[in-house]
């Protein structure tokens, strides 16, 4: 079994394994969620798509107030399991911490995401995944390196950014302690497995660190890349499944894609025994005020479901044998009401025409900004010795994200992919509309 000792390690990744004192009224998790929220990765999560591209309701959820909200439950699912578990933790870990660890883990767990949502991950999948950009840009590429590129993935990217490229450039990034990493590593293992597992936490050119973080805390070897997930890691991840599923049936009635009626009907089944339940429900509230307080409820039923499951697979969790997400072994009181808001969203939701609309269009954008930057990084690194006007133009715009000549290629499409998935929905609209000559 796995050991707390290890999994709850203060020490920081960049910091030659040294931990640092403690500092009065600051815990060293305390600290990893200050340092998160103060980055300019997270703030530009602001303007970054959460389901809905662009949207101009001012109440629709962002990446920003999503990872808030996330953070938010998964601060309380790590204090009740910690209360739950706290003869089992170590002596100085008190329950709150494990909240702060699994709290900071929530607030980073988007912050790799590029602009425009899913849509903007598989567009840089797709743009990379075409024969002729395979031929004329992945060739001279290892193949693990190319899968990098070809199957690129938000949470890989995240990880990039919190130990390379925020604050501490290529020397720790954020500098977080290992027990955060280990939180926020859903899919602890490379994109090596891409070809057997959908999603993965880190790209290749991260092995090292990946392994590195896996071996301090004492994460379970399951393959050569591959170990088992930290204990709370299901917990940011349950966090995560609870507001989704609850929250985007809350904007898809502000942006009037669902009836009350729908919305009301997905959620009662989660809180119609709450005590004031008929007094709100047939009171003169707005239907966005009663749909409040069925999200609250609703949200507060499946965190005290996901603690349940959490103790009953305990074992198997410190085992590294379990496999899968905790809400799929609630009850089915709580797993049915949650996996039906789920199939209405994939239905209704995200088939949405103007959705539809925005998603196609950012794939525009993003194929304008990687024909030009990655073919200027190509030019730059074939040490050719009369850049054009234009690469000269691209190269200057990427700032310390532009390579040198010589550098390694890999390397270089990778800080391509760094800069444009840093951009915010609107950054990158603008910037595509003046590459394309639109603007003009």
């Amino acid at each position: 079994m796995m050991d707390w000792n290890k999994l709850l390690s203060p020490k920081r990744l960049g910091e030659n394994n040294e931990t640092e004192e403690p500092e009065f009224g600051r815990s060293h998790f305390h600290k990893d969620c200050d340092r998160i929220i103060f980055s300019s990765s997270f703030r530009r999560l602001g303007k970054k798509t959460q389901v809905h591209p662009l949207a101009e309701n001012d109440h629709i959820h962002t990446r920003l107030t999503h990872s808030l909200e996330v953070a938010s439950v998964g601060r309380t699912l790590g204090i009740k399991v910690g209360e739950t578990i706290k003869k089992k933790l170590p002596e100085e870990i008190s329950p709150y911490e494990i909240g702060q660890i699994v709290q900071a883990a929530c607030l980073a767990h988007d912050i790799g995401n590029p602009p425009f949502g899913h849509a903007g991950e598989e567009a840089i999948k797709s743009w990379f995944s075409q024969p002729e950009h395979v031929n004329d840009f992945l060739s001279d590429l290892d193949v693990n390196d190319r899968d990098d590129l070809i199957h690129f993935e938000g949470n890989a990217q995240g990880f990039r950014v919190i130990t390379k490229l925020e604050y501490n450039w290529y020397e720790g990034g954020m500098r977080l302690t290992y027990a955060t990493l280990g939180a926020f590593l859903k899919y602890p293992w490379t994109s090596r497995e891409s070809k057997h597992e959908k999603k993965f936490s880190a790209f290749w050119g991260e092995r090292d660190v990946l392994k590195e973080v896996a071996f301090t805390l004492g994460l379970i070897k399951k393959d050569k890349f591959k170990w088992c997930r930290h204990p709370l890691a299901f917990l940011v991840e349950a966090a995560d499944d609870i507001c989704y599923r609850v929250l985007d049936l809350e904007d898809a009635h502000e942006m009037r894609i669902l009836t009350f009626d729908e919305v009301s009907n997905l959620l009662i089944p989660l809180c119609k025994d709450d005590p004031c339940f008929d007094k709100v429900m047939t009171s003169n509230r707005s239907s966005r005020r009663k749909i409040s307080f069925l999200r609250g409820k609703a949200i507060g039923k499946a965190i005290e479901a996901v603690v349940d499951v959490f103790i009953e697979h305990y074992k198997d969790i410190m085992e590294g044998s379990l496999d899968g997400e905790l809400i799929s072994l609630c009850d089915d009181s709580i797993k049915e009401p949650l996996d039906l808001a789920k199939q209405t969203a994939r239905e209704k939701i995200f088939n949405h025409p103007r959705k539809i609309e925005l998603e196609i269009g950012s794939y525009t954008a993003i194929g304008t900004l990687l024909s030009v930057f990655c073919q200027a990084v190509k030019e730059r690194v074939s040490g050719k010795k009369e850049l054009s006007y234009r690469t000269n133009r691209a190269l200057s715009m990427m700032g310390i994200n532009a390579p040198q000549e010589g550098d390694n290629l890999y390397n270089s499409y990778m800080r391509v992919a760094d800069y444009i998935s840093g951009m915010t929905d609107s950054y990158a609209t603008y910037m595509a509309r003046q590459f394309g000559g639109i603007a003009l």
